[in-house]
């Protein structure tokens, strides 16, 4: 996949599929879009282009960017991205001058004048541009004159209800991570440097890796315990997690904490990833660090179940 940190680094091919959006999540909906756009790009002898942002549009505006949190990181999005199959990735800088750009100039000075699309590919209820113009409607509209085709692609369901990002973020912030997994079509993971904690997992017999996580805006799922899978140096290790403040200790920070099974391995200053595939437990206070122990025990072989 070519990366392209500007539109007009953009060299016009022939043929281009092209679809916009912020792509959160990469999940099914998404994929989707994605396997249309190729299958479109094949018939027609092209290549597939997907237009996004950077950084996201609505911490740019301020909108509730308090509260924000994202399913998947920069990096991430981009790898799952080129994992989908993608040929030409435009990351546009957004910023508040961005923003004024209606969403017929966006479309005609810059994705038609730039891209010279053959086919333009949206989701069922996208809408994009300043005060979010831009529709199904408009591209058809704009598509009629400048020569290119618009194909809206359905919403795709899990269980009867349809996915979305928003759907898919409620989930993880109930802590519902099988539920999510399902929409996102893979599993949602967490990715950070091993840092120093105070070792207690080490002195009842659960050592764990503590992880710092670098983007702010990374959405960590709901407090809890949790069957999990744990990747480093391109290895795969099974685990259990635990998110929250381990009241038994008093604590108070939150925490993200990963104990692995069978491994051993000093890895402060390294960097994991933590593949969530199941919430076992919420997290409690225990009256002892032994009676904290036997319940460890028990979420191991919760675990190894879960996992296996």
């Amino acid at each position: 996949m070519k990366i392209y940190n500007c539109i007009k680094d953009f060299k016009p091919i022939r043929n281009t599929v092209v679809t916009v959006g912020t792509f959160d999540g990469v999940h099914l909906g998404h994929q989707a879009i994605f396997n249309i756009m190729k299958q479109e790009a094949e018939t027609i002898g092209g290549e597939t282009v997907v237009i996004t942002f950077y950084p996201h549009p609505r911490i740019v505006l301020g909108l509730d960017s308090e509260h924000l949190r994202f399913i998947n990181t920069q990096e991430k999005k981009i790898n799952r991205l080129e994992e989908a199959g993608i040929d030409h990735l435009i990351i546009v800088p957004f910023n508040k001058e961005f923003a004024g750009i209606s969403s017929e100039e966006f479309i005609n000075d810059l994705v038609v004048e730039k891209i010279h699309p053959k086919i333009i590919v949206t989701g069922f209820d996208h809408h994009f541009g300043k005060d979010r113009g831009g529709s199904f409607e408009m591209l058809s509209k704009i598509g009629k004159e400048k020569g290119f085709k618009v194909i809206k692609v359905a919403a795709q369901y899990v269980n009867d209800v349809p996915v979305s990002s928003t759907k898919i973020r409620k989930l993880l912030n109930n802590g519902a991570v099988l539920a999510a997994n399902n929409f996102l079509g893979y599993e949602y993971s967490i990715t950070g440097k091993v840092v120093k904690g105070k070792s207690i997992g080490r002195n009842i017999g659960f050592p764990t890796a503590n992880i710092a996580v670098a983007d702010e805006f990374k959405l960590i799922a709901a407090v809890g315990v949790y069957a999990c899978r744990v990747e480093y140096m391109g290895q795969l290790y099974k685990g259990m997690c635990n998110i929250g403040y381990r009241p038994t200790v008093n604590h108070g920070d939150l925490t993200i904490e990963v104990h692995v099974f069978d491994f051993d391995q000093q890895i402060y200053g390294e960097e994991i990833t933590i593949i969530f595939v199941d919430r076992m437990r919420d997290e409690r206070k225990f009256n002892s660090l032994e009676e904290l122990s036997n319940q460890l025990m028990q979420d191991k072989e919760h675990a190894l179940k879960i996992l296996s």
